[in-house]
């Protein structure tokens, strides 16, 4: 991702931060207050020097040491007001805009929830994690600091060049003649830093991935000792951002000493001249101190804008970074706009059934070949199809594409009739409950992640759904099914992930199910206690199950034989094993001699043999 998205020479800083408006318009007031506290306590510094005028010019100058104590006062009032508005300001600031990051953190989560599984394969989960978190702690403190300070130091310095010109307008003109050199200068600034901070940013995405993964993968990475190989991925990454980071430092240090020594040659310029206006007495004391202490007073609104238009940039990157994500389409709701339950006129028919379905990827290559092509299926109400097929067939897919975690590219797929591309997604998913052969648990507790498989589901549901899946193991647990299993569910072994995964998918009785090949971390003992009492669930419901055992084969009441992304053959186990030399290899597990065409025979023999054997 730090190449893919790091092209942003054409890019505005402005118009990137002004995406942000919707976020900020519900505290608009708060921030305009918060601005206007800002201006006039900036501005009360700017009194400063003209009470000193006063003073010089008057009380100094006559030795009044009454009116040197009342300027005294005055300029400690001054003090404590300035420092009691700015203390005003960021209490204003405060809870807004922590309520915005929070607001902002949450629609990204959400659109997260909603987007196709097409996006999440392709993007890494480093990169999405820094723009939740990173990225959005950049933009807090953006509209915290520098977004107010932009315009309270733009109006400072306005403020303060009207009062050098009224105090003297040659030593005005002097001081102003660094303007022209500084906006070029935070021009070319500006253009450089934006590139840099974007790449910055988006290896603290890649940085983020590599952490996680190490995380996540730690028994690969210490089953196989391969700690040294990641160590110097990880070092690798870390020395590129260090590189990134110090190159952000150099452009910032040569901007900022440019920044604070020019200005300073205007000051010692003005000074000179102004020192020999005085001793020429066409200028009063007073007002040469009031003249340098308004500029002096300036030096920070000017030596900040570098620092300032750092952090915009790197906000501006940081919206654009957040915003990638949030202008992905999510999934669409309805494909046509036609109410749910309307089949468009077509003929239909009950149970599952897959009418001249073609599937590619949505960033395959135009033209390329199909994962799936033309499948055409019919799964009858209450029976149980199962799918097999070699490696790389497509049987995955077919699957995924039953509860719309894919999108079909051409054909249909229709429940009891009723396309599935009309449905919202919440009654599809309320229809079709799904178990992968990759179980995923979450960092809850035991009962948690099985009844997220249906809100509404009780006690005795989940306790049924935990005997379908043998998962008897969970009364001895420390805390039984209120257990946590910690992040990814590691603490359980696959076989016992897998059969809470199992559990999950058939605890709300659903109507449909998409079980892939869901036994295949058990032994061949728990295995069949688990056929057996997966018997009676499929007995109640509509199901595909992809399958590679012969065993599993046998809970279906027919089977699909898939092929190069086509149905290849569609029968009884027994028919496809005298019909099918492809099915009766894949049963038997023999090593495959495609000329042998005329032993077709004895490989179902030993398919058939296998079967048995294995069902004893």
């Amino acid at each position: 991702m730090s190449e893919t998205h790091a092209d942003t020479k054409d890019r505005s800083a402005v118009r990137s931060l002004l995406r942000l408006w919707p976020y900020v318009r519900p505290v608009r007031a708060r921030l305009a207050s918060a601005a206007f506290v800002a201006i006039v306590a900036s501005c009360l510094g700017l009194v400063f020097p003209l009470v000193l005028k006063w003073m010089v010019d008057g009380p100094v100058a006559d030795r009044d040491t009454g009116g040197i104590w009342l300027g005294a006062l005055i300029l400690l009032g001054l003090g404590i007001v300035e420092a009691v508005l700015f203390g005003f300001r960021r209490w204003l600031v405060a809870r807004p805009l922590a309520g915005v990051e929070a607001a902002m953190r949450a629609d990204l989560y959400r659109h997260l929830q909603r987007l196709p599984v097409a996006f999440h394969d392709r993007w890494p989960s480093g990169q999405l994690l820094s723009r939740g978190t990173t990225d959005l702690m950049l933009l807090r403190m953006f509209l915290a600091f520098p977004l107010t300070f932009l315009l309270v130091n733009a109006t400072t310095i306005l403020v303060g060049f009207l009062i050098l010109l009224m105090q003297d307008w040659s030593l005005g003109l002097v001081l102003m003649t660094p303007v022209v050199p500084l906006v070029i200068l935070c021009s070319f600034f500006e253009s450089r830093f934006a590139l840099v901070a974007r790449r910055a940013q988006d290896q603290v995405g890649d940085l983020t991935t590599v952490v996680e993964e190490g995380v996540l993968g730690i028994r690969i990475i210490k089953g196989f000792g391969r700690h040294r190989s990641q160590s110097l991925a990880f070092r690798a990454l870390t020395r590129r951002l260090r590189e990134t980071e110090l190159e952000k430092a150099r452009l910032l240090a040569g901007i900022w000493a440019l920044i604070m020594a020019i200005p300073e040659l205007a000051i010692a310029a003005a000074l000179v001249l102004g020192t020999v206006q005085v001793a020429d007495g066409g200028l009063s004391t007073g007002t040469l101190v009031a003249f340098l202490s308004t500029a002096l007073a300036l030096r920070w609104p000017v030596e900040s804008i570098g620092f300032l238009l750092a952090m915009s940039q790197e906000s501006a990157t940081a919206t654009e970074r957040f915003f990638e994500v949030m202008d992905v389409p999510e999934e669409a709701e309805d494909a046509s706009g036609s109410p749910s339950g309307e089949t468009s006129g077509r003929e239909t028919g009950g149970g599952l059934r897959f009418e001249g379905v073609t599937f590619r990827y949505p960033d395959a290559e135009a033209g390329s070949t199909p994962v799936l092509e033309r499948i055409d299926l019919h799964i009858r109400p209450g029976e149980t199809m199962a799918v097999v097929g070699a490696t790389g067939s497509g049987k995955t897919t077919l699957t995924a594409l039953v509860p719309r975690l894919h999108e079909v590219t051409a054909g249909r797929i229709t429940l009891d009739g009723e396309d599935i591309a009309l449905m919202p997604r919440e009654r599809l998913r309320e229809l079709v409950s799904v178990a992968f052969e990759e179980p995923t648990l979450f960092s809850a507790t035991v009962g948690e992640n099985v009844l997220m498989g249906a809100e509404d589901a009780d006690e005795d549901a989940l306790r049924r759904a935990l005997d379908v899946a043998q998962a008897g193991f969970v009364k001895d647990l420390p805390r039984g099914t209120g257990t946590e299993v910690g992040e990814q569910g590691l603490s359980l072994s696959g076989g016992q992930r897998q059969r809470l995964a199992l559990a999950r998918a058939v605890v709300g009785r659903p109507r449909f199910l998409v079980l892939d090949d869901p036994l295949s971390a058990l032994d061949v003992h728990t295995e069949a206690l688990v056929e057996a009492a997966l018997r009676q669930v499929l007995k109640e419901t509509t199901a595909l199950v992809v399958a590679h055992r012969p065993s599993t084969v046998l809970l279906a009441d027919r089977v699909a034989l898939i092929s190069g992304g086509r149905i290849a053959a569609v029968g009884t186990h027994q028919e496809l094993l005298r019909s099918s030399e492809e099915y009766a290899w894949l049963m038997s597990g023999a090593d495959r001699d495609p000329g042998a065409g005329a032993a077709a025979d004895s490989r179902a023999g030993a398919a058939s043999g296998a079967v048995e054997e294995s069902i004893r």
